[in-house]
């Protein structure tokens, strides 16, 4: 990462940032200077909430609503972030939607209800930020989450794999397309937050497959993403932060 306090004054989208890794990563931006968009779908208190947590640490931050899954409502909330951002430097597509499906069970509407939002948006806020910058000498950063799984499957979420597999097909697309007005690359976290209805136990048991045989946390993946956003040489690679787990192949179940 450049020395200095690369990131001051720098402008953020993050979406899904109210919530998890979203707000972790916002709340170490901030720390870092950067304004931030915060957008979110439902979850408009906590947007609200920490939009007022990080204006009284000193940036600019706004709450932004859309649901990603509408496309019209994907290219209005950029819209409505380069306005209230007078401009963007940087954008993080971290929301994502998690269904459960089996392929026994997986239906074509599943598949393009987690397209539509873990891929088909990212790419398009993508998309938009490329046009914005296109024929101008200023440069942006883009980092798309993935998921550890893009190695070895998640057989219990078949929807939401494709999806994530698509989406780290177009980190590549877009790196070489969209060059070089944007760097555009991934991280792929492994197990740091239990789901919203498990305790952190349920990460523990998880560590026994792990090569490094612990646990990550979210500052493991904030800390990934904010060094792709202020990496000027770097673009088209996905970091895997999940304590080795891809190094062993095979299936979830």
């Amino acid at each position: 990462m450049p020395e200095g306090n690369h990131f001051s004054g720098r402008r953020a989208l993050i979406t899904g940032g109210a919530k998890r890794l979203g707000r972790e990563t916002a709340r170490l931006l901030a720390g870092r200077g950067v304004h931030l968009a915060i957008h979110y779908n439902t979850s408009r208190a906590p947007a609200e909430e920490l939009c007022r947590e990080l204006g009284a640490a000193g940036v600019r931050a706004v709450p932004l609503s859309g649901d990603l899954g509408k496309p019209r409502e994907v290219e209005t909330l950029f819209q409505e972030a380069w306005a209230s951002m007078d401009g963007l430097d940087f954008l993080v597509n971290n929301a994502s939607i998690f269904p459960p499906d089996r392929l026994d069970e997986m239906e074509l509407t599943h598949l393009l209800e987690n397209l539509r939002v873990n891929a088909w948006a990212p790419f398009l806020l993508t998309r938009a930020f490329w046009r914005r910058l296109r024929g101008t000498q200023e440069r942006g950063a883009v980092v798309n989450l993935l998921d550890t799984r893009l190695v070895g499957g998640d057989l219990a979420h078949a929807s939401y794999h494709l999806s994530k597999a698509m989406l780290k097909e177009l980190t590549t697309l877009t790196a070489l397309e969209f060059a070089p007005e944007l760097q555009v690359n991934g991280v792929a976290p492994g197990a740091v937050l239990p789901p919203e209805n498990e305790e952190d136990a349920y990460l523990e048991k998880l560590t026994a497959e792990l090569p490094l045989e612990r646990r990550g946390y979210p500052g493991d993946i904030t800390e990934a993403t904010v060094y792709l956003l202020g990496t000027s040489f770097v673009t088209g690679q996905i970091i895997f932060v999940d304590g080795g787990r891809h190094l062993r192949l095979g299936g979830s179940t």
